[in-house]
């Protein structure tokens, strides 16, 4: 087949994949929520409300598409579809299995860390090209949050890059096969870089606690406050979107990605994935917000020293061992 052609097909197999997923997790985040708070969550649209994602998106689709009459509408419009293309493009040097990788990069970390941490730029430009304040105010905390948490999540990442020798996303997987995970090995810098890992992302991501650049609280819906119509169902999904590449990123980088019990594949790599997106939701109906003084300490005074120690434990790990 030519390489063209199989990397399209591939390409929708993945993306196409990844947005079913994206788009159910909000019908389990519902039935989820209602289990924590003894509520039932979607039931009217089909058997247990499976078919509610495919209600909202029709809802969305019927909504007015409306610009404020002062927004800059270049911004404004670019700002929704930009985020999700960002979220997607990472997945392209994710290895689902030994051969079966879209784009095997020397520096496949280093890439997908360099798009998620891109993400930051729709986010703003959908809070100044909206022209206004709560949107704005909202852009400019997804900002400063996004500087801060990048560098202890760097940090963390450094960690299996270290152990490994490699920036290939498929090499630190396979020096994880047969279950040395660099979350369990070794002990003690391999799980805090995990933890600080996962923590990270979720703040990357403006998930619950870290979400105050869209505090409701405060901002009514931050930036995306004009938005309405598919173009908030499209910021919506980005930011689910973002969860879920996440949970892919820590699944291939610390729990051995492909590897488990049994022959290997890519349904190893999805259940750590889809694990991790659960627990994420079980940490986002869990907790209360930060303030946005405590974010700015939790990154600055506890994340980047950690992640210091964690990157030289690992050096000195490798250089006694």
């Amino acid at each position: 087949m030519n390489p063209w052609l199989a990397g399209a097909l591939w390409g929708l197999v993945v993306v196409t994949g990844a947005m079913i997923v994206a788009a159910w997790s909000t019908w389990f985040e519902r039935k989820f929520a209602g289990a924590m708070q003894n509520r039932p969550g979607p039931t009217e649209v089909g058997p247990v409300g499976l078919l509610q994602p495919i209600a909202d998106l029709l809802k969305l689709l019927q909504k007015a598409d409306i610009i404020p009459r002062t927004a800059d509408p270049v911004l404004f419009n670019v700002a929704a579809p930009l985020g999700l293309i960002l979220v997607l493009a990472t997945l392209a040097v994710v290895p689902w299995a030994p051969g079966l990788v879209p784009a095997d990069l020397d520096i496949g970390v280093l890439f997908a860390l360099s798009i998620s941490s891109l993400m930051v730029v729709p986010v703003f430009m959908a809070g100044w090209g909206s022209n206004n304040k709560y949107a704005l105010l909202g852009g400019m905390r997804a900002i400063a949050q996004a500087v801060s948490f990048e560098v202890p999540l760097l940090l963390a990442a450094l960690v299996p890059i270290i152990l490994t020798g490699s920036f290939r996303i498929s090499d630190i997987i396979a020096a994880q096969a047969d279950g040395h995970w660099f979350a369990l090995w070794p002990p003690g810098p391999g799980a805090l870089a995990f933890v600080l890992f996962f923590l990270c992302s979720l703040a990357e991501a403006n998930r619950i606690p870290f979400d105050i650049p869209e505090a409701e609280s405060e901002l009514v819906a931050g930036i995306t406050t004009e938005y309405t119509g598919m173009k908030f169902g499209l910021l919506y999904l980005a930011e689910y979107m973002h969860t879920l590449v996440s949970s892919i990123m820590a699944a291939a980088l610390f729990l051995g990605g492909w590897d488990g019990p049994g022959p290997d594949g890519p349904h190893w790599l999805l259940i750590k994935s889809l694990l991790l997106f659960a627990g994420i939701f079980w940490v986002r109906w869990s907790f209360l917000r930060f303030r946005g003084d405590q974010l700015m300490n939790l990154a600055w005074k506890k994340g980047i020293p950690l992640g210091l120690a964690v990157v030289m434990a690992s050096a000195l790990w490798v250089h006694f061992t």
